[in-house]
């Protein structure tokens, strides 16, 4: 009996630090606190750039990120679409006097809520969805994946890809790696030497110029007589 009590206590103690370091994973990351709701929207052209991951953005705010990003194909209107899956962090918004999210977010598509790509990163060419309130604009939703609720998005502008077709890219990296090598050949070489050489000159100079300066101010005569030469000299 006594090592029967023994192992029982045993595994009863391991179960419990178990399920303390459990615990402390879960509670300490806040996953049970933090108010989320995931979304999707469809997107009918290319999302090159987008990547799971990619900010969620609201006027500029981060409001969550992008989970999921696929690739579905609709039988009504015969083309493909991409839905991409986006947690958005509820918690972000203060003080707004309605509750936000799922059920209630109809309400806000109803009064213009879309989603939208932007660029991110114009050098990397990074894309991310920013929402906004544009009740001007139709909300189209294609009520294909039944797995999260859908928030409409608009069309991509071909703006947005020709933006960062312009960026001169391969240009500024030129740029960039002759102004390294430029310091590298600086650093490695007498360059160094003869720069602290020229800085030292300088120095001298400008002490120079500013006992001269000093001298002229107390003795104006100078101008015309010359420096008076101490007696003994």
């Amino acid at each position: 009996m006594r090592k029967a009590n023994k192992r029982m206590i045993g595994a009863f103690v391991v179960g419990s630090v178990l399920l303390l370091i459990i615990a402390v994973m879960v509670f300490g990351s806040g996953a049970l606190f933090r108010l989320s709701d995931k979304y999707v929207l469809f997107f009918d052209g290319s999302i090159k750039g987008l990547s799971v991951g990619a900010p969620v953005i609201f006027r500029g705010v981060k409001i969550g990120n992008i989970t999921k990003i696929g690739l579905v194909y609709d039988v009504e209107e015969k083309k493909v679409l991409i839905p991409v899956v986006i947690d958005v962090e509820l918690a972000r918004v203060k003080g707004f006097p309605e509750r936000l999210g799922y059920p209630d977010y109809k309400k806000l598509v109803e009064e213009g809520l879309r989603g939208k790509l932007e660029i991110q990163n114009f050098i990397t060419g990074q894309l991310m969805i920013g929402f906004d309130f544009y009740p001007d604009k139709p909300a189209k939703i294609y009520d294909i994946i039944k797995d999260y609720p859908e928030l409409p998005s608009l069309p991509i502008s071909p703006d947005i890809f020709e933006v960062m077709n312009e960026i001169p890219v391969r240009k500024i990296a030129d740029d960039l790696e002759r102004t390294v090598s430029g310091i590298n050949r600086l650093v490695n070489s007498e360059g160094i030497s003869e720069l602290d050489t020229t800085l030292r000159e300088l120095t001298q100079a400008a002490r120079a110029t500013r006992l001269l300066t000093e001298y002229l101010e107390q003795h104006p005569e100078a101008l015309l007589k010359g420096k008076a030469i101490p007696k003994g000299e």
